[in-house]
């Protein structure tokens, strides 16, 4: 089918963060950030042409260091944070800091659709989110339903709340909380939930996920070993408050219900190497995409633990009698849980999967070799959950 081809973007350089545009937006837009060690990186601002299935570029310079988390604020379609390295005094940093993007770029303008030769411009540094006292940025979480002036940091052993001022030129440290115990005790990831008035956030650290009350920065719930590894990503369930997804290097993808943390509701086993990404569909919460390092995407349709109903009870009579069999039976018999498609155009580790903000069939995922894919949900099943 001519509509599913993937749409390939090669960058130039290694890549592993990736982000949709947050803000409200009708365009579909990519944030990607590189990773060299030799030339100036780059975030690649990515905007597909739906209906006429091309990619659209600007490139902006990110001049202090490689590229390891990039997020963009819910609120400000100018506005993103990325978590970097900086050498200082001979040892290497991880940093954090919060940037615009030039006026003219925010609303997706672009000379011309082939236009290769676009000249490179640099971004405006907003405010460091100074972390000298805390260690290395793992990364940053926007409050997801706010003005784009609450942001979580996660930095070694610490999970850090900032204020941004009026104008973002400013980030001042409102509230904080550390990981005290023995072993490795170092954030890995960090989710903000969209449900509790944002007063919640998940976070990883090795092989357990704790659930933290932003309001006083204690612990609410705490999953130990819930993975075999290293938990690499989380997720919240958009429309159901309590569920949440987890990956790890355990190759496995879990889903728990936080009200009850002794064993996962759900887990899925179908990658081969460590799964680096979960995420949810923000509108039909039954569809999860994963990436690995495996260098495949899976998308799974979760129908038994989202918010889609089984299928419709029927009134018997309404049924005419042809139908009474078929359809007493599809009243009874949930869909079944299942892989839709794996996606195999990558040849290199893949860091990083997303839902499209603004179009919720559409995905894009990256690999290390700087290869971005944007796929679509297979046509049969769209119509499958519309109709």
């Amino acid at each position: 089918m001519e509509d599913d081809a993937p749409v390939i973007y090669g960058l130039e350089f290694q890549a592993r963060a990736l982000t949709p545009q947050a803000a409200e937006t009708d365009a579909i837009r990519f944030l990607v950030g590189t990773q060299s060690l030799k030339y100036d990186n780059q975030i690649h601002i990515i905007d597909f042409d739906d209906e006429n299935n091309i990619i659209n570029k600007n490139v902006l310079l990110h001049q202090v260091g490689e590229i390891w988390h990039i997020s963009a604020s819910p609120a400000d379609k100018g506005v993103l944070a990325t978590c970097y390295n900086q050498i200082s005094d001979s040892k290497v940093m991880t940093c954090a800091a919060v940037w615009r993007m030039p006026k003219e770029l925010e609303s997706g303008s672009h000379e011309s659709p082939d236009d290769s030769s676009s000249t490179t411009q640099t971004l405006e540094l907003l405010c460091h989110l100074d972390n000298t006292a805390h260690g290395n940025m793992a990364c940053v979480t926007w409050e997801p339903m706010g003005d784009g002036k609450k942001i979580i940091s996660l930095a070694d052993n610490h999970l850090l709340l900032w204020d941004l001022q009026e104008s973002s030129n400013q980030a001042v440290l409102s509230s904080s909380t550390s990981l005290e115990g023995k072993g490795q005790l170092k954030f890995t990831s960090g989710r903000w939930s969209p449900h509790h008035n944002c007063t919640q956030v998940a976070t990883a650290n090795d092989t357990t996920i704790r659930g933290w009350d932003t309001r006083n920065m204690s612990q609410i719930y705490c999953i130990e070993n819930a993975h075999g590894q290293l938990v690499r990503d989380l997720d919240f369930n958009p429309n159901k408050q309590y569920y949440l997804a987890s990956c790890g290097d355990d190759c496995k993808v879990k889903f728990w219900d936080t009200r009850n943390v002794g064993e996962p509701v759900k887990t899925l086993d179908e990658h081969s190497h460590w799964v680096w990404n979960v995420r949810y569909n923000h509108s039909h919460d039954q569809l999860i995409l994963t990436g690995s390092s495996d260098s495949r995407v899976i998308l799974s349709n979760m129908v038994s633990i989202s918010s889609e109903p089984f299928g419709h009870l029927v009134d018997e009579d309404d049924l005419s009698d042809q139908e009474d069999h078929h359809q007493e039976e599809k009243s009874k018999e949930p869909l079944p849980d299942s892989v839709i498609a794996t996606y195999e155009e990558h040849e290199d580790s893949v860091y990083a999967v997303e839902w499209s903000s603004a179009d919720p069939w559409l995905f894009a995922s990256l690999s290390y070799d700087g290869r971005l894919v944007i796929n679509r949900v297979p046509r049969a099943l769209k119509y499958h959950i519309l109709l």
